[in-house]
């Protein structure tokens, strides 16, 4: 059993968090890897306030968490509100400054945790008093600036954080799907980490068969990062951001032609919504990260918790590593 800073902190038996993905994680798939000893997330996304209601109804009482896009959530501030009156166990910002948020969410005194993917942005997260960074690599899916790879990113924030805000809490992401994933991160200097492909391929999770089917034929190799989607569901995303999702007939068709697609906008957006209401993934969008290549089936999220942590156990081994002042450092018992 891996304890850490994390588990400690969060009162949680394992050092493994569950991504707010937008609508993928809902109170079956928090509840999941809370009840398996990780931390089970909603997925506050681009702000549904019915859809958030009624998934902390569904997660009845189970501890979880929330998360959301901050760029989105300054456009609609009540879903903070809504989500602060559950007592969620954690609440995630990402994707823009945190700082408009950060006070709240202390003064409900919840740990704040901040997704980060540069340097730049996890001076921020600290600037705003983050309890915990969550550094993510180019790797994952969905949205990132996608730049930087986890093996250079949690390093970099680590040292960091060990330089300026000690106490701050440090999870890895990107690339995460297995316990050599976790217990890779541990070595760098996480405390933890945030899962999301992995948990996206898990029975509990908010997705169709049909998309499920599609990953587990896929790799790494056949994702790529683009804006298409963004452009094609008008997303204003910022523009540094894009997301990392797999290659199909859509991307193949427009990724490289984004002018081209803003000007025949109308013909595919249609072309879209129908494929997303008949479950047409050679043009819906499947969002999954390059640790794709890592899921073989689809299993329990619980089982995955379990898999996952007893792996990294093992390689990380039972002797108790030799903690460095104010580094994270993983300890086995």
């Amino acid at each position: 059993m891996l304890t850490t800073r994390l588990t400690h902190a969060l009162g949680i038996e394992h050092p493994v968090v569950l991504a707010p993905m937008d609508l993928v994680s809902g109170a079956q798939l928090a509840t999941a890897v809370t009840t398996a000893g990780g931390l089970g997330m909603i997925g506050g996304g681009y702000g549904d306030g019915e859809w958030l209601e009624r998934e902390f109804a569904a997660a009845a009482g189970t501890r979880v968490g929330c998360g959301f896009i901050t760029w989105s959530l300054a456009r609609r501030p009540e879903l903070l509100d809504i989500a602060l009156e559950h007592r969620p166990a954690a609440v995630m910002l990402s994707f823009g400054d945190p700082t408009p948020f950060a006070d709240k969410v202390r003064a409900a005194a919840v740990p704040l945790l901040c997704q980060v993917h540069t340097l730049d942005q996890a001076r921020q997260a600290l600037d705003a008093g983050a309890d915990a960074v969550v550094a993510q690599g180019g790797e994952a899916g969905g949205h990132g600036v996608g730049t930087r790879s986890t093996f250079t990113l949690i390093p970099d924030i680590a040292d960091l954080i060990a330089d300026r805000s000690p106490h701050t809490l440090l999870l890895g992401a990107g690339g995460v799907a297995d316990g050599r994933g976790l217990a890779a991160a541990l070595a760098l200097g996480a405390d933890g980490v945030l899962v999301g492909t992995r948990f996206w391929a898990t029975q509990e999770a908010m997705v169709s068969a049909r998309a499920h089917a599609r990953a587990l034929a896929a790799s790494g190799d056949d994702t790529v990062r683009t804006s298409v989607y963004d452009i094609v569901r008008e997303y204003d995303w910022p523009a540094e951001y894009n997301g990392r999702l797999l290659r199909n007939r859509f991307t193949d068709r427009w990724h490289g032609r984004e002018s081209e697609l803003r000007a025949h906008l109308d013909e595919a957006a249609a072309e879209f919504n129908t494929a997303v209401a008949q479950r047409d993934f050679d043009v819906a969008n499947t969002i999954v990260g390059e640790g794709v290549s890592l899921v073989k089936e689809i299993l329990p999220a619980g089982e995955v918790v379990r898999q996952m942590t007893q792996d990294a156990a093992a390689r990380l081994g039972a002797a108790e590593a030799v903690p460095k002042p104010n580094a994270a450092r993983p300890r086995c018992r």
